[in-house]
């Protein structure tokens, strides 16, 4: 076991400093989109670890150390005030660890939203779509036996879809929007469930298990129709961030309102990556409309090759 990093203190926490949010790669981004519209008035820092993702389909081991390498190289480096987890893979994994040894620091997860998609489904059959490293965790086992009572779920492991997505937002937009990798993984995964619609038996609500998933949501609502609601986490993280800042005393003061300050800025705004700076640069202009001045490639060491056995 790698030395606690509780052996290295967090910076003292200021109004001015950033929140801290990860993921293996651009699927993040989506919950940083729902964190810049519930907090406007903060400052990020984001970090895709795309030069080791995906982590869905990685051991256990190898995901705990990329996350608390991650989590110390955001504190010490940048004194966050909060870290968002935004990676479902990695917080089923690693983040009851990184609250045991950082304490002091918010932290913030990201779950499939059973509990929403239960209290939602008028047919009481609910889809999840999610990485095979989610869906096999005790922490998913848990959520599914505290929401099984009020609906059926239909679970999918969608090896590949992280990973299509990825790439594909680095490439260019294709003339066939049905002729991608992305589209062929969401009808194979869908396919697999069964049947979704609001009839008896049919699920009329699918869990967006990843945060890379919202990225197809457009291949997800053509296959599915407009019948069934696609949930994912962005907007209950992004209030449960809100809560535990004001809980802590640790919220940015909001300046006099003002039509600039309706979203947060890209001055705020600081975005690495451990893989492509190009597709982080596509992924940030494609999904969040922020200019490629806002990347930049991550300052830290890469994961030493024993962490990938």
């Amino acid at each position: 076991m790698p030395a606690s990093l509780s052996a290295s203190p967090v910076l003292p926490p200021s109004f001015q400093a950033p929140i801290g949010v990860f993921d293996s790669g651009i699927g993040g981004l989506s919950v940083l989109q729902a964190l810049r519209h519930e907090l406007p008035h903060e400052r990020f820092v984001y970090l895709a670890d795309s030069g080791n993702a995906p982590y869905g389909e990685r051991g256990d081991a190898f995901v705990i150390a990329r996350t608390r390498a991650i989590a110390r190289h955001l504190v010490q480096a940048h004194g966050i005030k909060a870290l968002v987890i935004a990676c479902n893979t990695a917080t089923a994994a690693a983040v009851e660890l990184l609250r045991a040894e950082l304490p002091d620091l918010p932290l913030i997860g990201v779950e499939p939203a059973l509990k929403p998609a239960s209290l939602s489904s008028q047919t009481r059959h609910v889809g999840v779509i999610a990485t095979r490293g989610t869906v096999s965790s005790q922490r998913f086992a848990r959520l599914v036996g505290e929401h099984g009572g009020r609906a059926q779920f239909h679970v999918q492991a969608c090896d590949g879809l992280a990973r299509a997505i990825e790439l594909g937002t680095e490439a260019p937009l294709p003339a066939d929007p049905t002729a991608t990798e992305t589209r062929a993984l969401c009808t194979l995964y869908t396919g697999l469930l069964g049947s979704f619609g609001v009839k008896t038996g049919q699920m009329d609500t699918l869990v967006l298990g990843c945060t890379h998933y919202i990225f197809a949501k457009d291949d997800l609502r053509s296959l599915l129709g407009p019948e069934v609601q696609l949930i994912d986490t962005g907007a209950p993280v992004a209030r449960q961030t809100r809560r535990l800042l004001a809980a802590a005393g640790h919220l940015a003061p909001e300046p006099a309102a003002t039509p600039e300050h309706a979203v947060a800025g890209p001055t705020q705004l600081q975005l690495m990556t451990t893989g492509s700076l190009a597709a982080l640069q596509s992924a940030a202009q494609r999904w969040l409309q922020l200019p490629a001045t806002c990347c930049q490639q991550a300052d830290m060491p890469q994961q030493p090759a024993a962490a990938h056995s």
